[in-house]
């Protein structure tokens, strides 16, 4: 019999099932909290957990005068989530689509694509690809190693999300996957997103990120080098400095909402990020703009195969500029097809060619530094043949060695001065005989040749020298005059600017200081001892000797500067290039139609401020007479360029031309020598 609203059984029945499902809540609870607790809680921490990656900037590249040449720009990655989007915010889809570069109609079919397709990967792009801003990277010149670097993520600096790869909500039955992240551009400034912000368009979203920026293009763009878009240093000083440059890279812990956004209060930990040091160069942005103009000019007149300038303080080693042909803009590394991709090579360091005649220095120093001649010493320059090596009370005959044409028509007798001045070939390889296999080739080596000079970036060559018990019969005649060795550009600069240095050879440096991102300094490098290669007073005398070379009686009166003391050597080589015979066999010939050549000298010879060196290959096609010469194409380029750089570096002139601009022979006087 019923009692109330309900009978007895249905009572018994729905007491049954409360108690069954409350059972049930007190399982499942036991479940959660007790038995599976461990693996839940682990669970629920990857849910929550958040990570914000605060990217450490990298620093700052600087000429000597303190002039950025390569810097950190901080930019915004700017996102949509599509979800998240309000309908009345449309009206300001126009401005903000203006403003990152964008059509009204390629930013209204970004946002209105909402879904990725199931068939697409979960990483794949939306849709529609939306094209970065342009950022513009061109202002004026004036304006101014131990562990690897470590990579510089992206840092959310506005609303809902943290990264842009693992975002998009769980896909529904069909298998699509609803988009929270679309790049709308990855290149907006830091004051274009600040006025984005302001429109408050609820969905849109950045993240800052920095990226490298070389402010002056071009300029001096193989000493930079560059890092490529992970911020990994590749070439030049960014990766020979990479491990003061790179900056460390700070983050954020803390929990984030079901909606992805950081819940402050949980918020664990906090490391700053230590950015990276500044590194400042004794590169010279005026000088090497002046070295860079003129590669252009000797490029459009002459179009060569290469060419190279080096200005240096020959006294500290330090380089003042650098420059090579071709070259390439540092911040369009990245758009170089593969045969544009050489011009990425810095040839200064990493090119090797045959001297030339600019190699006689090395001979006439060491004969000079051994005692074996002095500036009035004569040669006979008629001879076709040179005993070498002969030993009358020992019985040895002599090796009768054919000596190289002579530069003049009228072979004759000449002087140790007259050789450097007129450029002779036969007294340069009568100087080498003087001294021997060996010691001959002990001087080359303690020039600098066959090793590398220690140039601060990666990728130097160290030449070709083979040793004296390798050369065949003619080595000693040959080598003298810059053939049978392959040297750098800058093992020949450093041997020029040996002589300007007293005797002292310099290794080649770069970095001046090191500071910290607040601007204090760390290191300074300051010039080390050079090496003596020869003595101050054989030094004296070269000098001496090569300003003949600049005067109306040397091979290079083009190289003449008036009031200055310009002492420096020409060079015209020969290229060994392949040439096929009938039967199909290649073999290396000397070329009479292709050269390099070459003018490397300083100035004021009594008081070197630079030294200069001039090395251009193969701009024969276009030279008077379609063969190139270095005192008729690097002399008259030395010239310009020390004539700039006399202003831009306030080089006092001296006002009493001194005898050697006169004739080679007052060379004797101004070495304390009686003819």
């Amino acid at each position: 019999m019923s009692k109330g609203f309900a009978s007895s059984s249905r009572q018994l029945i729905l007491a049954v099932l409360v108690l069954a499902s409350f059972a049930g809540v007190g399982a499942r609870l036991v479940w959660l909290h007790v038995i599976d607790r461990d693996a839940l809680l682990r669970f629920v921490s990857q849910a929550r957990y958040k990570i914000d990656p605060i990217p450490g900037r990298r620093g700052d590249i600087l000429d000597a005068n303190g002039a950025k040449l390569a810097t950190s720009r901080s930019l915004i990655i700017l996102g949509v989530d599509p979800q998240s989007l309000r309908k009345e915010d449309e009206t300001k889809w126009p401005q903000l689509a203006r403003l990152i570069g964008l059509t009204p109609a390629e930013l209204v079919k970004i946002f209105n694509t909402k879904v990725r397709p199931a068939s697409l990967p979960k990483s794949a792009a939306a849709p529609v690809t939306a094209p970065s801003a342009p950022v513009g990277f061109n202002f004026d010149v004036s304006s101014g190693l131990i562990a690897s670097a470590a990579q510089v993520p992206a840092v959310t600096v506005a609303t809902n999300d943290d990264d842009d790869t693992d975002v998009d909500a769980t896909p529904d039955a069909a298998g699509n996957r609803p988009i929270r992240f679309a790049k709308l551009s990855e290149a907006v400034s830091e004051t274009t997103f600040a006025v984005i912000e302001q429109l408050a368009i609820k969905g849109v979203y950045g993240k800052r990120v920095y990226r490298r920026a070389y402010p002056n293009n071009t300029l001096a763009a193989h000493v930079i080098g560059y890092v490529d878009r992970e911020e990994r240093a590749i070439t030049g000083i960014e990766r020979y400095a990479d491990i003061y440059l790179h900056g460390l890279n700070g983050w954020i812990e803390s929990e984030k909402d079901g909606k992805r956004v950081e819940l402050a209060q949980f918020r664990s930990r906090e490391v700053p990020a230590s950015h990276g040091y500044s590194v400042k160069l004794s590169i010279d942005s005026v000088a090497q703009q002046i070295v860079d103009e003129e590669l252009a000019a000797l490029a459009a007149k002459y179009s060569p195969e290469k060419a190279t300038i080096i200005v240096s303080d020959p006294k500290t080693g330090f380089i003042l500029a650098l420059g090579n042909y071709p070259s390439f803009d540092l911040n369009k590394y990245n758009q170089l097809t593969k045969e544009e991709q050489g011009s990425m090579r810095n040839i200064a360091i990493a090119d090797q060619y045959e001297p030339g005649s600019v190699f006689k220095i090395v001979a006439a120093s060491a004969a000079l530094n051994e005692g074996l001649v002095t500036p009035s010493t004569s040669f006979d320059c008629s001879l076709s043949s040179i005993d070498y090596k002969g030993d009358h009370d020992a019985k040895i005959t002599p090796r009768k060695l054919p000596a190289e044409d002579h530069v003049f028509e009228d072979p004759r007798h000449v002087t140790l001065a007259e050789v450097i001045s007129y450029s002779s070939n036969r007294g340069a390889a009568q100087l080498a005989m003087k001294l021997g296999d060996d010691r001959f080739y002990d001087y080359v080596r303690a020039f600098g040749f066959g090793q590398i000079t220690g140039f601060p970036e990666r990728g130097e060559a160290a030449g070709i020298l083979a040793e004296p018990k390798k050369w065949d019969g003619l080595t000693i005649t040959r080598m003298p005059m810059g053939h049978s060795i392959a040297a750098t550009p800058i093992q020949m600069h450093q041997a020029m600017a040996t002589i300007a240095n007293g005797g002292l050879l310099q290794r080649p440096n770069l970095i001046r200081e090191i500071r910290d991102a607040s601007g204090e300094l760390v290191f300074r490098f300051d010039p080390k001892p050079g090496t003596r290669v020869v003595t101050e007073r054989t030094a004296r005398i070269m000098s001496d000797m090569l300003m003949g070379v600049a005067s109306s009686h040397g091979t290079a009166p083009e190289a003449a500067i008036e009031n200055y003391q310009v002492a420096g050597k020409t060079g015209t080589a020969q290229k060994l290039l392949p040439v096929t015979d009938a039967r199909g066999r290649t073999r290396l010939e000397y070329s009479k139609k292709h050269h390099v050549v070459s003018f490397i000298g300083f100035l004021p010879a009594s008081n070197p401020r630079v030294a200069i060196s001039v090395i251009i290959d193969d701009a024969d096609a276009k030279s008077p007479g379609g063969v190139a010469y270095g005192s008729k194409i690097a002399a008259p380029s030395f010239k310009r360029l020390a004539e700039q750089l006399i202003r831009h570096l306030d080089i006092k002139p001296v006002y009493q031309p001194t005898p050697a601009a006169k004739s080679p022979a007052s060379l004797l006087a101004l070495s304390g020598v009686r003819p």
